[in-house]
């Protein structure tokens, strides 16, 4: 993989990727007249779960479903610029003009009584543009651009694990209207949080406590267990296993995990890193190919903490769509946002049949 490292016309970071052998690219210099980005972010910890919630208002000012002439991911072409100043790309990651944790926050500081405490959101936002075609999909990229991905993911995750304050790298994409994306170019984010989310603190909680008890590594008896069972697993390859976990939230939900221990992206190797491109363009194929239009989707990637439980955590991909049925969403209403507590639509065994079936 190329990398090509440049700056934003406010000082943002940005890097082109491309596939080893192609031509040498130039970082090229962004022409707009843009003020400095100020991010005034902060967190407030919630005194009764004890977890942080992030602030920042000046996201409110966000493009939001801009037209296709207008949109800020495509290429800067025919005399209008975009956030991404070259006429072509194969993949690029900047930093995002509306960032929800910035690497540096102005007119916040940190303050305690003893009930409520804030700190300033320190961290880092990155937009990870897929492919330059507008009109795409992770699903239509080729193994060759996925893969592509792939080494970016890995490439933003060892970089944002140096950036100051950052105790958790977290890569995700938002596809669909129906998931609340605000771009339609097919993109992915990548959050550098400073602190662990509630989610991947949840899971290592259990971790832990699984390897007090029994001397094992819960991830990976999930893995033998789901393998042995069978009746969730939608796809079984040399180096991976994508199944519907056993307690599943949503109407369809598909975990992906490597069968071999890993921390995080970067310790993947080059084969682990194809067969996850075939086994994930399998599986989204299969969700779009369930109802009439494509599936929105949330694909997130639960790595190890920066600083803490690397030899605890084991990577994988929790893939899950609010798509409960043709032109049906699940909302989450009483019971799941008020008290935290999901009542599934469909059995995981049904879901996983369903998939293998398409």
């Amino acid at each position: 993989m190329q990398r090509t490292a440049g700056h934003l016309a406010d000082g943002r970071e940005i890097v082109w990727f491309d596939v080893d052998g192609s031509p040498e690219r130039e970082a090229a210099a962004d022409r707009r007249d843009l003020a400095r980005t100020i991010a005034s972010s902060q967190m407030r910890h919630d005194p009764l779960t004890g977890e942080w919630i992030a602030m920042a208002s000046h996201r409110q000012t966000r493009t939001f479903m801009p037209p296709a002439d207008e949109c800020p991911l495509c290429p800067s072409r025919d005399g209008r610029q975009s956030e991404i100043p070259s006429t072509e790309y194969q993949a690029v990651a900047f930093e995002n003009r509306f960032p929800s944790f910035a690497t540096h926050v102005e007119g916040i500081e940190s303050a305690d009584d003893g009930i409520f405490s804030v700190r300033p959101a320190v961290g880092r936002c990155e937009v990870v543009c897929f492919s330059s075609d507008h009109d795409g999909s992770f699903a239509g990229l080729t193994p060759a651009q996925a893969r592509l991905v792939v080494d970016v993911w890995a490439d933003r995750t060892a970089a944002l694990s140096h950036t100051p304050g950052v105790e958790q790298v977290f890569p995700f994409e938002n596809r669909g209207a129906e998931i609340g994306v605000t771009l339609q170019h097919p993109h992915g984010q990548i959050y550098g949080y400073p602190f662990v989310p509630p989610r991947a603190r949840t899971e290592l909680d259990r971790a832990r406590a699984h390897r007090e008890a029994t001397g094992r590594n819960l991830f990976g008896d999930i893995v033998e267990q789901e393998l042995a069972d069978g009746s969730r697993v939608v796809v079984d390859s040399e180096h991976w296993v994508a199944f519907v976990p056993y307690a599943a939230r949503w109407p369809m939900e598909v975990h992906f995990f490597p069968k071999v221990q890993v921390p995080d992206l970067p310790s993947l190797g080059e084969a682990e890193r194809d067969d996850f491109v075939r086994v994930y363009l399998d599986v989204l194929g299969r969700f779009d190919r369930l109802y009439s239009t494509p599936m929105p989707y949330i694909a997130g990637w639960q790595q190890s903490p920066v600083n803490t439980d690397r030899d605890l955590a084991w990577l994988h991909l929790e893939l899950f769509s609010v798509r409960r049925g043709e032109g049906r969403l699940k909302y989450l209403a009483g019971s799941e946002s008020a008290m935290g507590a999901f009542v599934g639509d469909v059995l995981p065994e049904q879901q996983a049949q369903r998939l293998r079936e398409v």
